[in-house]
Parts: structure tokens; C-alpha cells; sequence
């Protein structure tokens, strides 16, 4: 029987935990920065503010590897 992962995303197909922490520690790099929270927290971390964000889906990700069957530029045709 497969486990599934405490912490996953949401519309991640494979629910990869991999992907989860990647792209949170991204968006806590952004918090860093100065970037503002889409939600109202309490915590000072900025990691567990991006964590939060991304388990609830709120951080929009895009993944190259699984695009790569679809040509990113197209040549022109003569």
C-alpha cells in the first residue's frame, strides 16, 4: 500500500515532496526579499508562511521537465 506525503501540492499529479519543498523554499526566498504574504500570519519565519502557502496551493509553479514534450519555441515556417 502506497503512503501518501504529509506535505504535498495540491494539483501535483505525482505528489511529489521533492517538488513541495523546492518550490517552497522559492517562495520563501521571496519572502526574504521583501515580497508580501497571500495570507494573513502570525508566524515571523518566512519559511513556515511559504510552506503554509504552498500546501494550501496558493503559489503558482511551473514545471519545465514535465513541458518538455511540448516544443517552447516554434521554428517559422518558409
Amino acid at each position: 500500500m502506497a503512503r501518501t506525503p504529509v506535505f504535498a501540492i495540491p494539483d501535483d499529479p505525482d505528489s511529489s515532496v521533492y517538488r513541495f519543498i523546492i518550490v517552497a523554499a522559492k517562495r520563501a526566498r521571496q519572502l526574504q526579499g521583501g515580497a508580501r504574504s497571500f495570507l494573513p500570519t502570525t508566524s515571523k519565519k518566512p519559511t513556515v508562511a511559504a510552506m503554509e502557502e504552498t500546501r494550501r496551493g496558493l503559489v503558482k509553479y511551473w514545471d519545465p521537465v514535465a513541458q518538455a514534450d511540448t516544443p517552447v519555441f516554434e521554428e517559422p515556417q518558409l
